[in-house]
């Protein structure tokens, strides 16, 4: 099985330019067509939110017009930047969660049972997992308990250590009453994932970045995005600011037949850049 994920796309209406800078509307048509090019064709894309860049219908007009030619199936979560009523009523085919709830939902068609996360606090730009959404997830982790599982959702439980974007990472829900902390936010996340061992990856976007560790023992991976990237500024209240480092996918690939190696990752550049050249001539010489 592969798994291509697409994220934080940015889309402003009238293909505005994202931040006074970023030309996100041909940022995406580039992915959509890097999508396209790949052979074998990927059985799924996944988008890990920032559809669009304030939440609103314009955006997920233009978001739909471009993702038009895209021949493989394809879902999507809201991030930080949308906002569900819009999202869900642009896209209902793509996001098959009932409409005025939180919008996650299962997919079993696939070798891997796909699981979407809703982390979006709406107006605000940390996400959020209220006891509420993790019962939700443990629950519809309890009722396939064998079925190896991926989790995609936008913000990470992560601490990446670029300050201000764990200011906005997953954090606990101040409005969460008497639910003990350990309980919701990513230690919720975490108790949950103990107590079932289905879980083989956690696939996440917000951070602009590619970032790949072990979190309570489940791979986690971030994607960059489409359009720009978070500069990786490690220092103490390093300044928020983006650049436009090349911007990529990243491919999932899962198989019973890898030996035991579970989820795979690799980072896929989108853009022209030269090659491919052959390291070895026609009589099988190394070249040079």
């Amino acid at each position: 099985m592969l798994i291509a994920q697409i994220t934080d796309l940015h889309i402003r209406a009238d293909r505005q330019l994202a931040y006074g800078q970023v030309d996100t509307a041909t940022a995406l048509e580039n992915a959509v067509a890097h999508a396209q090019a790949l052979d074998p064709a990927p059985d799924v894309i996944l988008f890990t939110g920032d559809i669009g860049d304030i939440g609103i219908a314009g955006e997920y007009d233009l978001v739909a017009e471009i993702l038009a030619p895209l021949s493989s199936p394809w879902y999507m979560i809201p991030g930080n930047h949308d906002r569900r009523v819009a999202l869900h009523r642009a896209f209902p085919r793509a996001i098959p969660a009932q409409a005025g709830g939180f919008l996650q939902y299962a997919v079993r068609d696939f070798p891997l049972h796909l699981i979407a996360l809703d982390t979006l606090h709406e107006g605000f730009g940390h996400g959020v997992l209220c006891a509420e959404r993790l019962t939700w997830l443990d629950r519809e982790l309890a009722r396939h308990p064998d079925q190896p599982t991926l989790i995609f959702m936008h913000h990470p439980p992560i601490i990446s250590g670029i300050d201000h974007m764990d200011g906005l990472r997953l954090l606990p829900d101040t409005n969460s009453g008497d639910t003990p902390v350990d309980e919701i936010g990513a230690a919720g996340l975490a108790a949950v994932l103990a107590r079932h061992g289905s879980v083989v990856g956690i696939i996440c976007g917000h951070i602009h970045r590619p970032i790949h560790c072990l979190w309570h023992g489940v791979p986690l991976s971030v994607a960059p995005s489409v359009a720009h990237q978070v500069v990786g500024d490690f220092r103490k209240n390093g300044p928020a600011a983006f650049n436009l480092e090349p911007p990529a996918i990243l491919l999932h690939f899962w198989s019973d037949a890898m030996h035991g190696q579970g989820l795979l990752t690799h980072t896929s550049y989108i853009g022209h850049y030269d090659g491919p050249y052959p390291f070895f001539d026609k009589t099988g010489k190394l070249i040079g």
